[in-house]
């Protein structure tokens, strides 16, 4: 049960800059943190070891181990699967430009680090709306030449700003990929999320991709649904766990890359790997046409 994406954010990460403190970049008031209300980033960033978090977000954190354990785990694996599903785009499809949207608090292993790994002049447009993870994502997500790397202040529901503001950095007219890592269950019912991922794919070239992750109650349906309840308690943000055949639609009939909606673990695990510890998360992704060229001109 992981609640954003790889950070998390709730919109729905070169070289990390020498000055990570956030501390030394000046915030808007809206930004500055509550640290008695639990807030969506700092939640995970305890689920995932990190220090960027306050007793509020501590509390909501074990409040929901407490009934689910394994969200721990599905924080991990998610980050971990951000890793695979990246390197797998750059160096097997040719992949060179990423939208990740939900961005999230950064943390060491960013799309554009993993991606540049492969290619240093690949392109990364991060998109997230919350003003927490704002200011250190234009502090600590940047790129040396010749990447590229721009964070976008905008709500996932509102596709058509995500998408005009990520064509400053990226070009629709080639083969991207849009990620969308543990943030769609962030989106209700009513704001049609299916309709959401059909309009980003809409605009993207033939030969790129769309990946997601997403909370299941598929594997254990009671533990799940009450760790939900006491995180929807504690954090201001809700979530919305979904069952194996919901997150397959919300591909909306794309032919999906093999192994196709399976557990995050089991998504093209690294070659003679343990799928690792159970996640309550389900991974896949989709092709929106042709392969892209792979670099050299293969095809």
């Amino acid at each position: 049960m992981t609640p954003t994406a790889d950070g998390p954010g709730t919109a729905t990460p070169g070289t990390l800059s020498t000055h990570p403190d956030p501390a030394a970049t000046p915030r808007p008031p809206q930004s500055r943190p509550d640290p008695r209300t639990a807030h969506p980033a700092r939640v995970y960033n305890y689920w995932l070891g990190g220090k960027d978090h306050y007793p509020a977000d501590r509390n909501a954190a074990k409040q929901v181990i407490r009934y689910r354990p394994q969200v721990v785990a599905g924080a991990r694996a998610n980050r971990l699967f951000l890793a695979r599903v990246v390197r797998y785009l750059a160096a097997d499809c040719g992949i060179r430009q990423f939208l990740d949207i939900g961005t999230g608090l950064p943390a060491p292993g960013a799309t554009h680090q993993i991606a540049q790994q492969v290619d240093p002049a690949c392109a990364v447009a991060y998109v997230d709306n919350d003003p927490l993870v704002l200011v250190y994502a234009r502090a600590l997500l940047t790129s040396p030449p010749p990447g590229r790397c721009a964070y976008i202040d905008a709500d996932l529901r509102d596709t058509t700003t995500v998408l005009d503001q990520a064509a400053r950095t990226l070009d629709f007219t080639r083969p991207a990929a849009v990620l969308l890592l543990a943030v769609l269950h962030f989106i209700a019912d009513a704001d049609n999320p299916p309709a959401i991922v059909a309009a980003l794919a809409a605009a993207l070239a033939p030969g790129s991709y769309v990946v997601i992750t997403h909370l299941t109650g598929d594997l254990a349906p009671g533990p799940v649904a009450a760790g939900v309840d006491a995180y929807n308690a504690a954090v201001p943000v809700s979530i919305v766990p979904r069952t194996h055949a919901q997150v397959t639609s919300l591909f909306g009939g794309l032919p999906l890359v093999p192994p196709g909606v399976v557990p995050v673990t089991e998504w093209r695990p690294v070659t003679g790997g343990p799928f690792g510890p159970p996640a309550d998360l389900y991974a896949g992704a989709v092709r929106t046409g042709p392969p892209a060229p792979r670099p050299g001109g293969q095809a």
